[in-house]
């Protein structure tokens, strides 16, 4: 086996010691002589699971005990829909900043269930940056403000929401969640497909206020109700039993290696040194994002010359660099370092991307 590094906007790389267990106990998990894919979501076993997850999470995260932590499906997709039928009636208003493709698209699901107002966007400026606080245009007495801390396609990332009064923060944080520490009482919603930090497609983090779960602004079928998920541990429905354990690995991975706070450092001593070889190659490589809001999870550049990519693509992937090409969106290339990527992953492309202004002039 030849394992390259793998540079996926999503599904993502995955920690390999992760992996390795995860192959080591398929065919039997803990002591219940079966997979976990086989036993009962009932069970004691899987219970037990559930309830460590749980807690590694509110405990990694430091979430506080006023607020539910949930498992669901659906992926983040699904809840550009769902969060507004929890929290909005068909004649409320929500706010949603826009900043790239994820944000837009928030926008575009939410439009059949309540009154959208984009209060600021980024678009005039191709998404490159995050509009200043003093251009939001907040609607008064909005059912929630929704963001998108980080932009996997464009490259933009904020760390901190500016003060929006009393307005509830939901937060789609996909793509950077538990790369740092988060002050989660900020927060109304804070919500993230598993993918790409967290472990593998087909389980979705909620992290909800309990007076924003108690709310019913509309009727609902439970199983679009997040109070009734709450209400059973994230086990209303059969769960997605193999996403569940190989997130908590993932979980117990994260705090091996010193937690957020560790996690953080990492993070910023890698985009650090890939920004830093695109910055200096004099034009070969281009990143178009300002840096105060430049991604420690995606970086997007292009090549000087566009005729390029296909040499580009075709050698870096020889050399086991992985899943680079950037987004139709946005063309040229796109390298997502989360948590997983080592540091010396990022050293490979950067050695890779010298060697080939060297040799392609």
């Amino acid at each position: 086996m030849s394992r390259g590094y793998n540079f996926s906007a999503g599904p993502s790389m995955l920690p390999e010691p992760v992996l390795r267990r995860a192959q080591e106990e398929l065919l039997e998990w803990g002591g219940e002589r079966a997979s976990v894919l086989e036993v009962s979501h009932r069970g004691k076993a899987f219970v037990a699971l559930n309830d460590k997850l749980e807690a590694d999470l509110r405990r990694l995260l430091g979430v506080p005990s006023n607020y539910a932590v949930l498992f669901l499906q659906g992926g983040a997709t699904q809840h550009f829909a769902q969060i507004p039928m929890n929290l909005a009636g068909p004649d409320d208003s929500a706010d949603y900043l826009v900043t790239g493709h994820w944000s837009t698209k928030a926008v575009a699901e939410a439009k059949t269930l309540v009154k959208t107002h984009v209060v600021a966007t980024g678009e005039a400026g191709k998404f490159t940056s995050v509009p200043e606080r003093a251009q939001w245009q907040l609607t008064p007495g909005a059912a929630y403000l929704h963001v998108t801390p980080n932009e996997t396609i464009q490259g933009v990332e904020f760390e901190e929401v500016p003060d929006v009064g009393d307005v509830p923060v939901v937060a789609d944080m996909s793509s950077n969640i538990l790369s740092r520490p988060v002050d989660v009482s900020r927060y109304g919603i804070i919500y993230a497909g598993a993918q790409k930090n967290m472990g593998a497609a087909g389980l979705t983090l909620l992290v909800i206020r309990d007076d924003l779960l108690a709310h019913k602004p509309r009727p609902l079928p439970n199983i679009l109700t997040y109070a009734a998920h709450a209400k059973e541990k994230s086990l209303l429905n059969t769960p997605p039993a193999f996403a569940f354990y190989l997130t908590a690995l993932v979980l117990e991975w994260i705090d091996a290696q010193g937690g957020l706070a560790e996690m953080a450092r990492r993070n910023r001593a890698k985009t650090d040194m890939l920004y830093a070889a695109i910055d200096g190659s004099n034009g070969y490589y281009r990143n178009p994002v300002d840096p105060r809001y430049r991604s420690r999870m995606n970086v997007p550049f292009t090549l000087h010359d566009a005729a390029l990519d296909e040499a580009f693509l075709s050698e870096s992937k020889a050399a086991g660099l992985l899943t680079l090409k950037g987004h139709k969106a946005v063309g040229g290339m796109r390298a997502s370092i989360y948590n997983a990527m080592p540091l010396e992953g990022v050293r490979a492309l950067v050695d890779f991307m010298g060697d080939f202004a060297r040799r392609h002039g």
